[in-house]
């Protein structure tokens, strides 16, 4: 048996509760940006372990996929472009292996992509023995996405991800700042028990809705940024009212945050989300949001304790499925770095037994 390293890192996925949308370049470089939001304990794994000879090898179980190339001559677009770019960024002079999984389907609104950069970049610097801030990890992670890929997304999911727990990320010209909210302790409590996550039974691509509010940012669209400054606004007031405690002053403001966001691209909502969300506020939830860009994944509802049993019923009975969940307050980590006996990378059965040992 040959002795082999290994690592294992993982990052958080998060929920949004205010301000999305301001944090896309088009809209924070001339009007500032802001997002409340907070980490949840669902997460993204990258297990690295010992390559052969002078190649990697990245192995997705979301995607059932693999791609494997010679260190010499990596390249980063087709299947896996995203996890390929950032290997691209470290000048690895061994073979290495890379498994990635996450406890959600991708493309659902938590912020898996950039989940996935954090914890690929985080767990890649440790293999090499760097020491990173996490606001570097965060910074690198939205240099990938958006500068080296010319992704059209903002820089909130990389951020959350890479800090964790409950903050306010504001944007601007001169950069990234994350403060954490001073919230109270039984208030944090009641909230986490009165948030809920369902899912539409869908995931969507939400880089064409991006797309158009980015374009439409720079274009200087007066529909569009009115809508940004409103959504900005009942951001800083959802902050407010959750420092202050004020949970039911919140759960209306993330119904009026919710109006505003749902006309400010096509596809945000549809029918049926419009149905779904207003049939979930029938039976007592005060507002909620798809999580994300729009136009399927997570719906998340605030709701009172006495009405989450029969919402829920509601909305399974229309076909959608509750996810369990808690707050998240760790952000970034590398979970184990050691020796491993394997001659080769693990295989998924082992990888899986790795992953769920972390948690």
């Amino acid at each position: 048996m040959i002795d082999q390293r290994m690592l294992i890192s993982r990052a958080p996925v998060r929920i949004s509760f205010g301000g999305g949308g301001t944090d896309l370049p088009s809209f924070y470089e001339k009007h500032g940006g802001m997002v409340v939001s907070t980490t949840i304990n669902h997460y993204v794994y990258a297990i690295l372990t010992t390559g052969s000879r002078e190649t990697v090898q990245i192995v997705s179980a979301d995607y059932r996929t693999f791609w494997r190339q010679s260190l010499n001559s990596l390249i980063w677009d087709g299947d896996l472009a995203l996890p390929r770019a950032i290997v691209h960024e470290f000048d690895l002079h061994q073979g290495l292996d890379i498994f990635l999984a996450s406890q959600i389907p991708p493309g659902t609104g938590l912020g898996s992509s950039g989940s996935v950069a954090v914890c690929l970049i985080n767990g890649l610097a440790a293999w090499q023995g760097a020491s990173s801030t996490r606001h570097e990890v965060a910074d690198q992670a939205c240099h990938v996405e958006i500068e080296k890929m010319g992704m059209p997304v903002g820089k909130q999911d990389q951020y959350a991800s890479a800090f964790g727990g409950l903050n306010c990320i504001t944007f601007s010209v001169d950069g990234v700042t994350v403060d954490p909210l001073q919230m109270p302790e039984t208030a944090w409590h009641t909230l986490q028990r009165r948030l809920m996550l369902f899912f539409t039974g869908s995931s969507r691509q939400s880089s064409n809705i991006l797309r158009y509010q980015k374009r439409k940012g720079e274009e200087g669209d007066k529909h569009v940024i009115e809508r940004l400054l409103a959504i900005k606004e009942l951001g800083l007031a959802i902050r407010e009212a959750l420092e202050a405690g004020d949970l039911d002053a919140f759960g209306e403001l993330m119904h009026r945050s919710w109006v505003q966001k749902r006309s400010l691209a096509p596809n945000i909502s549809s029918s049926s989300i419009d149905r779904v969300y207003e049939l979930a506020r029938s039976y007592g939830a005060a507002g909620g949001k798809i999580t994300g860009a729009g136009g399927g994944g997570f719906l998340m509802l605030y709701c009172q304790e006495e009405c989450q049993d029969a919402v829920t019923d509601a909305l399974e009975e229309a076909g959608l499925r509750r996810m369990g969940f808690a707050f998240d307050t760790c952000g970034a980590q590398v979970m184990h770095a050691g020796q491993s006996l394997w001659m080769t990378s693990p295989t998924f059965g082992e990888a899986f037994q790795m992953v769920q040992a972390t948690r």
